[in-house]
């Protein structure tokens, strides 16, 4: 039995010895090959030898371990936290949503419009921003009223719009439509107003213009107003108008005044225009003006009375101008403040409303020793020096109106054209005479 125990022992103890050299024998042959050699030789690469390393019964028994999803804090999910989130991507939708909105409306702010012609719109006052839109989209100038009226408010002009009467251009975009409403862009209506007026017949004028507005409170003093074409917007008060032309008249008349001729018997600016008032009524043609206005200031040189035509008329009629049928013999006796026939010198005051160049004329007259003019017949004036030549001048044209009432009018005359815008002459006789051409004697 002692044999059997010792002999197990001893071939115990030798397995064990050559279990210990085996190992032995492999670990070094291990350690000497690198990892990737190991794997290419056994066919199996590092992470699988790594993956597949062998394990314990018991650790292979047990579960792998699967990390813990991080686990959110408190303050990410609080309320506010989450609402906060949820706004600002609303905010985030509605800007790009914006945006895409602008990019929109910019185009349809700058698109043509519907209008095919241009058109003048009048807008009234005391019209909001969609009774407005309304009338524009009733004249064709828009599409829709909602449009203009967003398009206002963005703008920020919609306390800006202006009443008046405006003309939109062809195919107008709304924001030329806008623009032209905010700048007050209204058309200007021209007013004319004829050389030789008095200021009565100014006065009618402007009344009888629908684009003014209001009444006039009193007629202005004679001469005072400048004739001119002026501009205005529909709906501008008439004494407006008139406080205009007085300002101007008034400008003119100094500045002509300063550039006057140093040797003039005018003592005055309304001296001036009394004088260039009578120039104006005598003669239309642009020629004769400063060889009228020498005339006058050569017989005030020499103290003789102008014996003017036009002096007479205003004499007897006022500012109404015109008396309507030629001057009896008794009305060139009758003595008038203003008849020069009668007087001497200038009258009390001016007899219409001379324009600049008869003030020009008047203050620069021609150099000439002519005292006396008469009618030629073709519209303009035959002067003279002495008063023989002005009684032959006068005789010629007794020839011609004689020859026109008989149908036979001289050859002169018959080629005779009346100059346009010249004031119709009065002729002098005792009683009416048949119809005849109306000519000035002086």
């Amino acid at each position: 039995m002692a044999d059997s125990r010792d002999a197990a022992s001893e071939l115990v103890r030798q397995d064990a010895v050559r279990a210990k050299r085996d190992a032995a024998m492999r670990a070094p042959a291990r350690e000497g090959v690198p990892d990737a050699r190991r794997g290419a030789a056994s066919g199996v690469l590092p992470d699988e030898i790594k993956r597949i390393a062998p394990r314990s019964p018991r650790a292979a028994l047990e579960p792998e371990r699967v990390p813990v999803p991080t686990r959110w804090s408190e303050s990410v999910r609080h309320p506010l936290v989450i609402v906060g989130n949820a706004v600002f991507t609303v905010l985030i939708l509605v800007a790009i949503a914006g945006g895409i909105l602008f990019v929109v409306a910019k185009q349809r702010f700058e698109a043509p419009g519907p209008l095919d012609q241009e058109k003048t719109v009048n807008i009234p006052p005391r019209l909001g921003i969609r009774d407005i839109a309304d009338l524009l989209v009733r004249e064709g100038v828009i599409d829709h009223p909602w449009t203009f009226v967003v398009s206002a408010v963005f703008a920020k002009t919609h306390d800006e719009l202006k009443f008046g009467e405006y003309q939109f251009p062809k195919q107008a975009s709304l924001h030329d439509v806008i623009n032209t409403i905010v700048d007050g862009k209204v058309v200007q209506h021209q007013i004319t107003i004829p050389e030789g007026l008095t200021s009565e017949q100014i006065v009618q004028r402007l009344l009888e213009t629908d684009i003014l507005s209001g009444s006039v409170k009193e007629i202005p003093r004679e001469g005072s107003l400048l004739p001119e074409s002026y501009r205005y917007p529909r709906g501008a008060s008439r004494d407006q108008v008139i406080q205009r032309m007085q300002q101007a008249q008034a400008r003119v008349v100094q500045e002509v005044w300063e550039r006057r001729m140093p040797d003039l018997p005018l003592r005055s600016p309304q001296q001036l225009v009394v004088l260039a008032s009578i120039v104006e009524k005598e003669t239309g043609r642009a020629d004769e003006r400063t060889r009228v206005a020498a005339v006058f200031i050569n017989r005030l040189k020499q103290r003789m009375k102008l014996q003017s035509d036009p002096t007479i008329i205003y004499g007897l009629v006022g500012g109404k101008g015109t008396l309507g049928r030629p001057i009896l013999k008794s009305e060139i006796e009758q003595h008038t403040p203003y008849n020069t026939y009668v007087i001497e010198g200038l009258p009390p005051g001016p007899i219409a409303n001379p324009g600049r160049a008869t003030l020009e004329a008047v203050a620069n007259p021609a150099r000439t020793k002519e005292l006396y003019f008469v009618a030629d017949g073709t519209g303009g004036h035959a002067f003279s020096e002495t008063l023989d030549q002005h009684q032959r001048n006068v005789a010629r044209l007794r020839a011609l109106e004689q020859g026109l009432r008989d149908g036979t009018p001289p050859p002169a005359a018959q080629s005779a054209t009346p100059t346009a815008g010249s004031v119709p002459p009065a002729s002098r006789a005792a009683p009416p005479r048949p119809p005849a051409p109306q000519l000035q004697q002086r």
